[in-house]
């Protein structure tokens, strides 16, 4: 899919952040038609939520489902097996040459898009040295990319100051997804590396990944509205 190609109200994914499915639910009615796409990650995974993913799909939404697999190879393509029978839009694993690799083949023939995780928004490079890394976050990025486009991975999820980047990388073969993302004045929270809405979607993002500033505002869906105004203006 090319950017042209993505509808402009289902670039912006909400985090469904939240510690039950009923107040997933709750959040879910509350944003109405304002969001198209939600993101299902751990916090909500482990809480009893994995079942909203075939009831928003019923519903005509989408979902990205962030488990961020990271396993031996069998056990990655067996577990992507399972969740490709589940309607989730996306689902992320670790951006590993091994890991990516079986997802791939997990995957199969189900419409299932893999995303490979670069290196998390909230790591710098002090981080990835801390860990052991001797090259910094924009060359592990870069390396982790390249082999993700060779594997067939779908996408990439990157922080939205290295979009402009990758899309020399992979050019527009790929899909990126960019968490990260703070409306100018909000707070940023534990992210290290954010950008606007407007200013990621410039940079190259496809699509953007926004959670506490919607989910935790007073009126979530005006919240969303408004993000949603700024994605349209960005691509006009």
């Amino acid at each position: 899919m090319t950017q042209a190609e993505i509808a402009p109200r289902d670039r912006l994914i909400v985090a469904l952040d939240l510690p039950s499915p009923e107040l997933a639910e709750t959040m879910i009615d509350r944003l109405g038609d304002s969001v198209t796409f939600y993101k299902i990650g751990y916090r909500l995974t482990y809480a009893g939520g994995l079942p909203l993913v075939g009831k928003l799909a019923d519903r005509g939404k989408k979902v990205f489902l962030d488990l961020k697999l990271h396993d031996i190879g069998n056990t990655v393509m067996q577990g992507v097996q399972s969740i490709g029978k589940l309607g989730a839009t996306f689902l992320t694993v670790h951006a590993y040459p091994q890991t990516m690799k079986a997802a791939v083949e997990g995957r199969g023939a189900s419409a299932l898009k893999i995303l490979g995780v670069t290196v998390l928004t909230s790591y710098n490079d002090d981080d990835l040295h801390a860990a052991g890394y001797r090259i910094g976050v924009s060359e592990l990025v870069e390396a982790r990319a390249q082999q993700a486009q060779v594997l067939g991975v779908d996408g990439l999820v990157c922080a939205p100051e290295e979009a402009g980047s990758l899309r020399k990388v992979v050019g527009h073969q790929m899909t990126l997804v960019t968490p990260g993302i703070r409306p100018a004045g909000a707070p940023t929270g534990d992210q290290k590396r954010i950008m606007t809405p407007g200013r990621a979607l410039a940079a190259g993002a496809d699509y953007l990944v926004v959670g506490r500033p919607i989910i935790e505002a007073t009126d979530p869906k005006a919240a969303a509205e408004a993000i949603q105004t700024e994605i349209a203006q960005a691509l006009t």
